[in-house]
């Protein structure tokens, strides 16, 4: 892999990632377009690092709290909205663990997800289905009204972005206003329920990286880290502020646009 591959991949992951138009999508494409080799299993582990860690990085004044909160309620403490919230975090990242493995152990299924045309339909039915739940939203509750069956609802609902084209984002934030939250509450829990997710997905990874005979070239890595989670850091705090202007609509149709183009490129000819 040389530089240009690198910065190219880690700033795609970096954007994407917390963006409702799928990462996944994109990083399976890109390389598909301009006829890359396969970036490799140590690249995805630095790109998943960066944006974990970019995560983190902005919420970390809200995950402090949440975790000691947390930790007292275990031991003894009051219950809090914020050891609450903790809870339905980890409630909800239940359903995509079971489905992610179960995929991880069928090769056969893990290869058909990641076809073109697969990415291709769900980019465009996911799009129809974001626009549909920002225009039915009634925005009425915030983060102090999310109970356990919100947590579990939209953990089911990540668990359909397994398959690439998705958004794992754009599902979650979709269930949130489906739920009733307003767009910033759907969008921060969905952004704090990514946390275990990129976790469990980059210990998967990892594991498939210790299996793997394939030499380790660290400058990629070191690129892979740093540029996805800078990327990453800033596309949040932009996405949050751009929701609270003018909604979801304008990824809905770069949704739409992508999957015709899609389409267009990877549709095999008729003749």
């Amino acid at each position: 892999m040389d530089t240009i591959q690198a910065l190219s991949l880690a700033l795609l992951q970096g954007l994407t990632e917390f963006l409702p138009i799928s990462s996944s999508a994109h990083l399976i494409l890109l390389p598909e377009l301009v006829d890359w080799p396969d970036q490799g299993l140590a690249f995805d582990v630095a790109v998943h690092i960066g944006t974990l860690l970019a995560v983190i990085a902005y919420f970390r004044s809200d995950l402090v709290k949440m975790v000691g909160d947390w930790i007292r309620s275990l031991t003894g403490g009051p219950t809090t909205d914020d050891s609450r919230l903790t809870w339905y975090i980890l409630f909800g990242t239940i359903p995509v663990g079971i489905v992610g493995i179960l995929i991880s152990l069928n090769d056969t299924v893990e290869n058909a997800l990641r076809s073109p045309l697969v990415i291709a339909g769900s980019t465009i039915l996911f799009a129809l289905v974001l626009w549909w739940a920002e225009r039915i939203a009634s925005e009425q509750r915030s983060a102090s009204g999310i109970i356990w069956k919100d947590a579990l609802i939209v953990g089911l609902f990540q668990a359909v972005a397994l398959i690439p084209g998705t958004s794992r984002s754009g599902i979650t934030i979709t269930a949130g206003l489906f739920l009733g939250l307003n767009r910033e509450t759907a969008a921060r829990f969905s952004f704090l329920l990514s946390i275990p997710v990129i976790v469990l997905a980059g210990l998967l990874k990892g594991y498939q990286l210790t299996h793997s005979t394939d030499p380790v070239q660290w400058q990629p890595i070191a690129i892979g880290v740093a540029v996805s989670g800078i990327t990453a850091y800033l596309t949040i705090g932009w996405f949050l502020r751009l929701i609270d202007r003018s909604g979801l609509f304008p990824f809905v149709i770069y949704r739409l646009l992508l999957g015709v183009v899609l389409f267009a490129l990877f549709l095999p000819d008729p003749g």
